[in-house]
């Protein structure tokens, strides 16, 4: 069963005392391939040394709405210097972690909406793919999709919301990322849209150190983590883990012009 997290942040402190064992094990179990997602600017570097030197991890470069008081005037020039130092680069794959996040009420929206559609242009100039976050804001976020026209879409990360508004993702090109949180007995509502969905729309991701399984609360989520996550979302779906293993990991490689 080969799997790819299509979303983690290896490059984060968690990892610092056990990433490479950490790495080794994903693979070993399956999980051939990782993505993993900027954040800040501060944190490109720190994330390039994690990938560069990593077979089959890939890289993703961006500006989070989450850290936006972080972010500082030439951000913008600097994501493009970088796409631009590593665009011929196999490793890197995407424009991401950008988006809205809209539930922390903190986080100015005007800001964050001007932060993304540049960055989404910045992707337009590229001809890359876009890593999303969306919390709250899936509305905003299509209205800015839509706006954007890109040339290639992208996964909308942790998609948490109604099918109706997947559905309009899935209209758009984009796939949609599931992980640790539709494990949880709670999350019926979004089990609910996971079964309706068509399958090539589909992609699995572990968000770590974020977003434990139902089996993990409280501690450190990992991509060794994505072959149970598979399975029981396989569960949910009504197949198997192999066929829901293949498929998503297909829709990853289709998206970024991988081979198997």
């Amino acid at each position: 069963m080969l799997l790819v997290d299509s979303h983690c942040h290896l490059d984060f402190p968690d990892f610092d005392h056990d990433r490479e064992a950490v790495i080794a094990h994903s693979q070993a179990l399956g999980v051939q391939k990782m993505i993993v997602a900027g954040v800040t600017r501060q944190h490109w570097p720190r994330l390039w040394n994690t990938v560069e030197n990593t077979e089959d991890l890939y890289a993703a470069f961006g500006l989070h709405p989450y850290f936006l008081a972080e972010h500082q005037d030439g951000d913008i020039q600097a994501l493009v210097a970088q796409l631009r130092r590593y665009q011929d680069h196999p490793k890197l794959c995407a424009v991401g972690e950008i988006g809205l996040d809209f539930f922390l009420k903190d986080l100015d929206r005007e800001q964050q909406i001007d932060l993304f559609e540049q960055q989404l242009g910045v992707a337009t100039a590229f001809n890359l793919p876009v890593i999303i976050h969306s919390r709250r804001a899936n509305a905003q976020v299509t209205a800015c999709l839509k706006e954007a026209k890109l040339p290639r879409a992208g996964i909308i990360h942790a998609f948490s919301g109604s099918y109706e508004e997947a559905m309009e993702y899935i209209k758009l090109g984009f796939l949609l990322g599931f992980g640790g949180a539709a494990t949880w007995p709670r999350a019926t509502r979004l089990q609910a849209v996971l079964k309706r969905l068509p399958l090539d729309s589909i992609v699995l991701e572990t968000d770590s150190p974020d977003m434990p399984p139902e089996w993990l609360a409280g501690q450190r989520n990992s991509p060794e983590q994505l072959p149970r996550i598979c399975q029981q979302l396989a569960q949910v779906y009504g197949i198997s883990a192999q066929d829901f293993a293949a498929r998503t990991t297909e829709n990853v490689q289709r998206l970024f012009n991988w081979s198997s």
